[in-house]
């Protein structure tokens, strides 16, 4: 699945976040990036996935909806975490104080980077022997 080589590379990339510096300001703004981007990939995947398993409300589009529906249909997503990373990702525009940039990039260290590699994971346990087919 294309979305989900994308998804791998991208966390391979916002992986190396923990090897930065968190005192540089350009460097948190590049990792809040990176994770927003990070987001718009997983939920998307999620979406892809749904519609293979016939989930019809993966019609609807919304991440909210997908995430829902995800966590419904897939035990192993952590709705919380997910609906976390939803409101910071939403909220990431509107983040003018270096000290609220340093909180969510370590919020992103500490449990986003983490939920995305155990979505990785879980996904190629669950879809190993179609995943290159979807």
């Amino acid at each position: 699945m294309k979305k989900f080589d994308n998804y791998v590379r991208q966390l391979n990339v916002l992986k190396k976040a923990y090897d930065e510096d968190m005192d540089n300001e350009f460097i948190i703004s590049g990792i809040i990036d990176k994770f927003s981007l990070q987001f718009e990939l997983g939920w998307k995947v999620l979406k892809e996935l749904l519609v293979y398993e016939g989930e019809s409300r993966a019609k609807t589009g919304s991440p909210r909806e997908i995430l829902k529906a995800s966590y419904a249909y897939f035990g192993f997503l952590d709705e919380d975490v997910w609906l976390s990373m939803l409101r910071d990702r939403n909220d990431t525009s509107h983040i003018y104080n270096g000290n609220q940039a340093k909180e969510l990039a370590r919020m992103i260290l500490d449990r986003y980077i983490p939920a995305f590699i155990d979505l990785k994971v879980k996904i190629e346990e669950k879809y190993e022997d179609v995943l290159n087919e979807l």
